[in-house]
């Protein structure tokens, strides 16, 4: 009878530590109502028209012209197709897309993505009272995939805004968009990362978070727990065409960067110090001296350039700038397009083996730069133990590649030249951070190499520059 009755108390005791520990998990979840009542009047549906030439599916594919134009938008981008001849009547057909934004002032200013309204004829502003206004483009700026809208209105409801650089990995936040055109959908998630760096976006530190993101939520906010926008969903990582967990956000300090140069002038101006930039590797840090792989390092300096005039060298590894460290080489461009032209960077430059400052007064981004090949004819030759033949460049040469010395590779043999991946063509500079003036400078340099430890080397290929490393044999 004892025995029975202390296992009725254990199990009754097991369960109510059990019935504790649920009702504690379930008090530590966040509770989100209250944040998207007050949030979710002032995010919007945006959907787009733009008018194209006619033109019919390759032959067995379905007709999706039946369908809602949601659906039919969807499964023509889903769908490989093959245009046939524009129909002679000359007519034109509308192509339709979705997303989502949200109101950042009263008087009617709304930010979205750049890639939501691109080449838009016509843009519909879908409040939560399911009013719709039409949206003027005040500017859009690709290289961060921003865009600034305008509706005509008054005492709209406004977003509050955050900051992102004060959010850390494993915290709550929250989507608001219109995925698959079902206006005012919510998806919740954690902080994955920051500063993420993506391939072809040089000038946004991503937020990563594994927030269910889907077609029709690009442009719509992303809010942390106090209710304010710490970011703009705008892309996803996926193999399957769907979310797959990774999701990114633009900071909102980024896009409000941005759109108060839309707002004032139409375009964005951002700072260039006109440098071509690598990852530091293990084996390049050893290289340079370094203790660890950090930072980024200058594989070319362009003549003329913010960096040039200030004193920043090929070889040169950058560490830090404005007291911000430089852990991945994306960090600088993050930081050097975040300044406005004129403004002053306050460089921490390794150099040789030894730390020193320089300050730089940066410039404006290029439009678009221009990118010079360079030619494999030569004079004198000069063979050694990296299994290469080079040749001098000619005057014509260094002038067309905006070099004051260097060989060119004209032959590659078997050795370690080969193994690194060199090509003909290539065209050597520096060499165990030594300048390379002319084809006995480069024997002289190659036959004096260590064999215990990583050496570098800088290479042009087609107008950009970039440093290797290898390792001789024993």
């Amino acid at each position: 009878m004892l025995k029975l009755g202390f296992k009725s108390f254990a199990s009754v005791l097991a369960g109510a530590l059990l019935l504790g520990q649920s009702l504690l998990a379930q008090a530590q979840l966040p509770d989100f109502t209250e944040l998207v009542e007050s949030a979710s009047p002032a995010v919007v549906n945006i959907s787009t028209r733009q008018k194209l030439p006619d033109s019919a599916m390759a032959e067995g594919m379905p007709d999706l012209e039946g369908l809602p134009p949601l659906f039919r938008e969807f499964l023509e981008r889903s769908i490989p197709q093959t245009p046939r001849a524009p129909n002679s009547n000359g007519r034109q057909r509308e192509a339709h897309s979705l997303g989502s934004g949200f109101i950042i002032s009263a008087d009617g200013y709304v930010l979205t993505n750049n890639h939501v309204v691109a080449d838009a004829d016509e843009i519909i502003v879908r409040l939560s009272d399911r009013s719709e206004l039409e949206a003027e483009l005040v500017g859009a700026d690709p290289l961060t995939d921003v865009a600034l809208l305008k509706v005509k209105g008054s005492n709209l409801p406004t977003v509050k805004l955050g900051r992102s650089d004060e959010l850390k990995v494993g915290e709550w936040v929250l989507a608001i968009g219109s995925p698959f055109g079902f206006d005012h959908s919510v998806t919740a998630g954690i902080i994955s990362a920051t500063g993420r760096s993506l391939p072809n976006e040089s000038y946004v530190p991503f937020i990563q978070t594994d927030v269910a993101i889907n077609p029709g939520n690009s442009g719509g906010p992303l809010f942390d727990l106090e209710g304010r926008v710490i970011g703009i969903n705008s892309q996803i990582f996926t193999r399957s065409g769907g979310f797959m967990g990774l999701s990114f956000a633009i900071p909102i300090e980024v896009a409000m960067g941005v759109a108060d140069q839309l707002k004032a002038t139409g375009k964005v101006a951002r700072g260039w110090l006109g440098v071509v930039i690598q990852e530091v590797s293990k084996d390049l840090a050893e290289s340079f001296g370094l203790d660890k792989p950090a930072g980024a390092l200058i594989a070319q300096v362009l003549e003329g350039s913010p960096a040039d005039k200030g004193g920043v060298q090929v070889g040169d590894v950058i560490l830090g700038m404005d007291g911000h460290p430089i852990v991945m080489s994306a960090d600088l461009p993050h930081l050097v397009g975040g300044l406005k032209p004129g403004a002053k960077a306050n460089l921490e430059v390794v150099r040789e083996g030894k730390r020193q400052n320089i300050a730089v007064a940066v410039g404006a981004l290029p439009a678009e730069g221009d990118e010079v090949k360079p030619s494999v004819a030569g004079v004198e030759r000069s063979s050694n133990r990296l299994g290469v033949t080079v040749t001098e460049l000619t005057p014509e040469q260094k002038k067309s590649l905006d070099l004051k010395g260097g060989v060119v590779i004209s032959e590659v043999l078997n050795g370690p030249a080969a193994l690194i991946g060199l090509r003909p063509g290539d065209v050597i500079t520096h060499l165990n951070n030594q300048p390379i003036d002319s084809a006995k400078t480069f024997a002289e340099v190659a036959g004096a190499l260590p064999k215990d430890r990583s050496v570098s080397m800088r290479v042009l290929r087609q107008g950009r520059a970039s440093f290797i490393t290898f390792k001789l044999a024993e």
